[in-house]
């Protein structure tokens, strides 16, 4: 999301009718992830775990496969995270993203 890949359906037709709200949203998403603190990967591997945790597909997924693609984040990586996950967040949240990654590493 970093380089404005907004993900949800919505944001082009955003772009496109409200571009206003949409450079409002751009900037938020840079303030964000702006890696001051924490480097862009390790930001991007927590939102991989929230996005887990709350047992969204796709917003998992594609946290997933765009940190792997952007910033060569590992398989083991990302178990690592879904480790954590089991902890806080449970055994479905912890299969499901596992599964997820399976999908995504089958593609490759």
């Amino acid at each position: 999301m970093k380089y404005e890949v907004f993900y949800g359906k919505g944001m082009k037709r955003v772009k496109e009718r409200l571009p206003d709200l949409y450079e409002s949203i751009a900037s938020l998403n840079e303030s964000v992830f702006n890696g001051t603190t924490l480097d862009y990967k390790t930001q991007k591997l927590i939102a991989i775990g929230i996005a887990a945790s709350r047992c969204d597909s796709d917003a998992t997924k594609k946290q997933m496969r765009s940190s792997m693609n952007e910033l060569e984040v590992t398989e083991d990586e990302i178990i690592d995270v879904l480790r954590v996950v089991l902890l806080l967040s449970g055994m479905p949240a912890f299969n499901q993203g596992m599964r997820l990654l399976d999908e995504i590493t089958s593609e490759k």
